[in-house]
């Protein structure tokens, strides 16, 4: 990766680093939506155990 990086900045070529920049808001926009989905999935699944331990507690 850091190849890549020294690569990109001893490039000249203004066409290669505007597609290097366009990848890495691809791949940017890509990781924030997969998160996105992710951290709703982990919400989901706490309010559940919260949910299972509110009627355990409740039962004692």
């Amino acid at each position: 990766m850091q190849t890549l990086f020294k690569r990109l900045l001893r490039d000249s070529s203004a066409a290669t680093v505007v597609e290097y920049g366009m990848l890495i808001a691809l791949i940017s926009v890509i990781l924030i939506v997969g998160f996105q989905g992710f951290s709703n999935q982990l919400i989901n699944t706490w309010l559940i155990v919260q949910g299972y331990t509110d009627n355990s507690m409740a039962k004692h």
